[in-house]
């Protein structure tokens, strides 16, 4: 198919990668635009190319997938002057993959459904491994007939594509996905930091408990590197700031309670504050160290 990739970040470069290999005429813009001519030199010879704007970009597609940095971003990226919504023909779908807000999410929506065109919000997790192997957990919310026709095009990057329910409903399950992070990661770095000052041999301990109850995706794959103190990699603190802002706004709006979630967005605060704010998430266990 023919389909337009708005935003080449740590994720998006990779996932659309995945469609110009799978065999989609994949036209590509990114707010930089050297990025988008290193993309092209990588995925060049699957027949990619890239675009000077959105509107550009999206002139010519049957689906336009968007992962960019927040709501500004992307309301810039899909209505602005040049945005993709006004080149969009009608039928188009649009599949967005930023961690934004459920409220924009509709927003796009209706202003999709307004000038004909599909918008299905799907954001993802994973993390850049996630992405550049191409498996990629997608939750995403919109109307049922187009995500099904664009289920099979984005799942070049997705191991497993789900529709939760209707518009909103794919940043809310993300919202659900960054609120069960948060904890783990703040429960494993204390575990950690415990063990080592009792003297364990904690990665003979984490292979242990990781064939128990306590077994978890966190404890198997950052469990080790944490042990290491290793943190130059995966998902930055910056980012899970952003994310868990908008647990914590949305939770606001809907009278959900979020101690936990509250808290580590605090844990997170003084990471920054300690100059770790590119650091991978796990980085939490530096305030028990440091």
């Amino acid at each position: 198919m023919r389909v337009a990739f708005l935003g080449l970040g740590v994720m998006g470069f990779h996932m659309a990668g995945h469609l110009a290999a799978k065999g989609h005429e994949v036209t590509v813009y990114n707010r930089t635009a050297a990025k988008a001519a290193r993309w092209v030199a990588t995925f060049g010879q699957h027949g990619g190319k890239s675009a000077p704007t959105p509107a550009l970009a999206a002139k010519d597609a049957e689906i336009v997938c968007a992962c960019v940095g927040n709501d500004n971003d992307l309301r810039e990226v899909m209505t602005g002057p040049d945005g993709a919504f006004s080149q969009a023909a009608p039928g188009t779908i649009f599949v967005d993959h930023t961690t934004a807000s459920a409220a924009v999410a509709r927003e796009l929506y209706a202003a999709a459904r307004e000038r004909g065109l599909h918008f299905i919000d799907g954001p993802v997790s994973g993390g850049e491994v996630g992405a550049e192997k191409g498996i990629l957990t997608i939750m995403c919310g919109g109307d049922a007939e187009p995500f099904t026709r664009a289920e099979p095009v984005i799942a070049a990057y997705g191991r497993a594509v789900t529709r939760i329910g209707e518009s909103g409903a794919g940043q809310l399950a993300k919202m659900v996905n960054q609120i069960s992070i948060a904890g783990l990661v703040q429960a494993l770095s204390e575990a950690i930091a415990f063990g080592e000052r009792a003297g364990l041999d904690m990665p003979l301990v984490l292979d242990v408990i990781s064939k128990g109850a306590a077994g978890s995706w966190q404890l198997e794959h950052r469990g080790p590197t944490m042990v290491q103190d290793k943190f130059d990699f995966g998902f930055a603190v910056d980012w899970m700031r952003k994310d868990l802002g908008l647990c914590l706004d949305e939770a606001r709006r809907n009278g959900a309670t979020l101690p936990v979630t509250a808290m580590v967005d605090q844990f997170y605060a003084d990471l920054q504050r300690m100059g770790y704010s590119r650091a991978d998430t796990s980085s939490l266990i530096k305030r028990l160290r440091d």
